[in-house]
């Protein structure tokens, strides 16, 4: 099996070296060996950057991310928080998507004012409405962790 040099890793991958021998340090990869100064790493080290990526990106915190690999390195997703996750982003399009309609709305609006607009002011009225839920949430949330 052909090993990976580490500047091949970052040059293929788009993360930085340093990053690359992070993770490595914290576990979240492992490196194979040393070719003088330089780390090597299996091929399947670019597998793992890429679900640590997504992970990243879906908003997992690395020490959420290395509990998703077993001890030999393979992915051991725990579905039910993938799951959770998920419903979370499905929650954040629709604030986005809302948002942005208003944001639309807001810029193309005909009236003189927006706050002549009936549909401003409706929208407005939602928006506050969904951040007063938010808020609510919060409150009970770390009133039961007292």
């Amino acid at each position: 099996m052909k090993m990976l040099d580490i500047g091949e890793v970052s040059q293929t991958v788009g993360i930085p070296a340093s990053t690359l021998r992070y993770y490595d340090e914290i576990g979240l990869i492992s490196s194979v060996g040393k070719h003088g100064l330089r780390r090597q790493f299996a091929p399947d080290v670019l597998l793992q950057l890429a679900l640590i990526s997504m992970g990243k990106s879906a908003g997992f915190s690395l020490e959420d991310i290395a509990g998703m690999f077993g001890r030999d390195g393979r992915p051991d997703l725990p579905r039910h928080e993938l799951h959770d996750r998920a419903d979370d982003l499905d929650r954040q399009i629709r604030e986005l998507t809302a948002l942005r309609d208003t944001l639309r709305h807001v810029a193309d609006c005909p009236a003189p004012s927006h706050m002549e607009c009936p549909t401003f002011r409706r929208l407005v009225g939602v928006m506050g409405r969904r951040r007063s839920k938010k808020a609510k949430s919060r409150s009970k949330a770390s009133a039961g962790l007292r």
